[in-house]
């Protein structure tokens, strides 16, 4: 199972969203969509699970709380040696994905692939399609990427550093700085890396260029947890930001948000009867550290 899932927050454009990029990257689907019901604002809220060429994510819409930006990006990368027509089915996927969107890195030839371009899309989640050296050590199809900006620039190797320490299964991938005369990025930091956090493949760099934004909740990680003891440990290493915490949601040192989740929630909500999801949900909603015995004991209605 995979350990740690890209979490999208919409504002009500998940299930539409997920079935836009499942029409556009092969080995997709939607596997499960869930309505949680509120009596609160934003009311209702769709969660979304849904693969993309073999990696999970998940979706939900819960109204205009966060606005996504390019601080979290998912490259995707094809590899000639793997790929047939790599270019382009690159060059097709880029003009599925920019439908309404925004290039924030036209297209084009650079110095570090033959075809690479970074855009937005039209629900604002970024995306990196880069044609990969074949020589290289193989990577899978989609890789999440962060970029630390503003207060936080010039800290992804820390990062790296300190997330390979929390996580098991981990280790250094690729390492490249900035040389001299790459202002106002300072030479020795992070022009690019890519690391694995329990055998996934994650990739971060450092900008230290103006930018009006910054990690926030609108793309968060979730970690799956098959006992308390082990959501007790990654709260305890990851939780930074008191205030952030809340449903399972927590905020690193980093800013970067992640949502400690137990294995088992997956399930009841998948196969739940709605009146089994709706005392989960309210058993959940005033947590901030998700309590497993206690949302089996609402599921179970006891």
């Amino acid at each position: 199972m995979q350990k740690i899932t890209p979490h999208l927050w919409f504002d009500k454009e998940a299930k539409e969203a997920a079935e836009f990029y499942t029409s556009i990257f092969p080995d997709s689907r939607v596997t499960n969509i869930t309505t949680l019901h509120h009596d609160t604002p934003p009311g209702d809220v769709d969660t979304v699970s849904f693969e993309l060429w073999g990696q999970k994510f998940m979706a939900i819409s819960a109204g205009p709380l966060f606005k996504f930006n390019p601080s979290v990006s998912f490259f995707v990368n094809f590899d000639p040696s793997r790929e047939e027509n790599a270019r382009k089915k690159l060059e097709a996927m880029w003009e599925k994905l920019s439908e309404g969107g925004t290039a924030l890195m036209p297209l084009d030839k650079y110095p570090f692939s033959e075809r690479y371009g970074w855009l937005q899309d039209k629900y604002g989640v970024s995306w990196q399609l880069i044609l990969t050296n074949p020589e290289g050590d193989p990577r899978p199809p989609i890789v999440p990427s962060l970029l630390f900006v503003g207060d936080v620039a010039g800290k992804a190797e820390e990062a790296i550093n300190f997330y390979l320490s929390v996580f098991k299964n981990s280790k250094q991938g690729l390492i490249a700085h900035y040389p001299k005369g790459m202002e106002p990025d300072k030479e020795g930091t992070l022009m690019f890396a890519d690391f694995m956090l329990e055998n996934q493949w994650f990739a971060a760099m450092d900008s230290a260029h103006e930018h009006q934004f910054n990690f926030n909740e609108a793309i968060s990680f979730m970690v799956y947890c098959d006992t308390q003891a082990e959501i007790d440990y990654y709260w305890e290493k990851l939780s930074a930001v008191p205030e952030a915490e809340q449903c399972g949601w927590l905020k690193d040192k980093y800013g970067v948000s992640w949502i400690i989740v137990p294995t088992a929630m997956d399930e009841m909500m998948s196969k739940g009867t709605p009146e089994q999801i709706d005392r989960l949900t309210q058993a959940f909603l005033p947590m901030k550290k998700l309590d497993i015995a206690k949302l089996k004991q609402a599921y179970e209605g006891e």
